[in-house]
């Protein structure tokens, strides 16, 4: 593939796959009845946030809460065509469509869907930030004084958690497919990057697993804020709640950098190590997709890049992929 190609992410969701385009978000969705159907949202940035996405560290923070909006609305997208799926209900249908007929994606609902998805990341992170802070320091407190070492012991709990958590709601049926549905999100990104034809076949053959992904951003926060915190002393439980608290923007930042300087140099033959501990968290946070997730995934991305050409076949003004960078199949 040529250096100038789009560097394109996504996002798993339930029964679906979205992708994120140069100048509009496509979700596709396999219904019960095995048609599929599409959510297609244009791409509209405020001039502010883009400068903001050429600041590093900054930028980081930015992008992953942009994510959270924008996924939120797919994410619903897909919930809602699941429960009418699971309903079977002609009435529920009807009174959907004659709603969405008349109100539409206004403004309101819009706003509404993006700050719940942002309150849900903000609250999700702080919360996995801090409970690890008071486990370690109920079990450690009296142990011994060096904060480092409380530190690494907090990371490795954080750890823990994570992987418990992963592994526990990977066990409920439609976890398990939606992290097969992520597992086809990276196996179409690979193809396309690869050069291949995207058919069902070409891309079964690429791999689950993708350096540029929310998984492997969750990775580097915990090893990263090991190492950060480290940085600046702390003597009082108080003092290191707000210590974490004040440093967490700092340390999505750092993460989000490294994340895309591993994704740049992992083909080089040493440093391409450096993503190793994300790749590995994928292996719980990705599934191997069955042929016909693989065939929405295509069907997604296929759709996503016909649009994107359709509006600056109209010209409509080059821009670069912002977008998805990150897909949290939460990651």
């Amino acid at each position: 593939m040529s250096q100038k190609s789009p560097s394109y992410g996504g996002q798993a969701v339930i029964e679906g796959v979205m992708f994120g385009g140069k100048h509009i978000n496509v979700t596709a969705v396999r219904r019960k009845n095995q048609e599929i159907t599409f959510l297609e949202v244009p791409r509209s940035e405020k001039s502010w946030v883009v400068k903001l996405r050429k600041i590093p560290l900054l930028r980081g923070l930015v992008s992953i809460i942009d994510a959270s909006a924008r996924g939120s609305k797919h994410l619903n997208y897909s919930a809602e065509a699941y429960a009418e799926d699971e309903t079977e209900t002609e009435e529920l249908a009807k009174q959907k469509k004659h709603k969405e007929k008349e109100e539409g994606w206004g403004l309101g609902m819009i706003l509404g869907v993006a700050v719940m998805g942002i309150l849900s990341f903000i609250f999700g992170k702080v919360i996995f930030t801090l409970v690890p802070v008071f486990v370690e320091d109920f079990l450690f407190r009296d142990a011994f004084d060096n904060y480092v070492l409380h530190n690494l012991i907090e990371g490795a709990i954080k750890l823990v958690l994570l992987l418990v958590y992963l592994w526990a709601i990977s066990q409920t049926p439609v976890i398990k497919r939606l992290f097969q549905y992520h597992g086809a999100e990276h196996k179409v990104i690979s193809a396309f990057e690869a050069g291949d034809e995207l058919t069902v076949e070409n891309v079964q053959k690429h791999s689950r697993l993708h350096y540029r992904c929310g998984s492997s951003f969750m990775m580097l926060t915990i090893v990263l804020g090991v190492i950060i915190y480290s940085v600046v002393p702390w003597e009082t439980l108080v003092e290191r709640i707000v210590q974490r608290l004040i440093l967490l923007p700092l340390v999505i930042g750092v993460s989000f950098e490294v994340l895309k300087g591993t994704n740049a140099v992992r083909e080089l033959p040493v440093l391409r190590y450096l993503g190793y501990p994300g790749l590995w968290l994928q292996l719980l946070t990705t599934k191997e997709p069955k042929d016909d997730q693989v065939e929405v995934s295509i069907a997604s991305f296929n759709r996503m890049r016909e649009l994107d050409a359709e509006i600056e076949a109209k010209g409509y003004q080059q821009s670069s992929v912002t977008g998805g960078i990150l897909d949290p199949a939460k990651g």
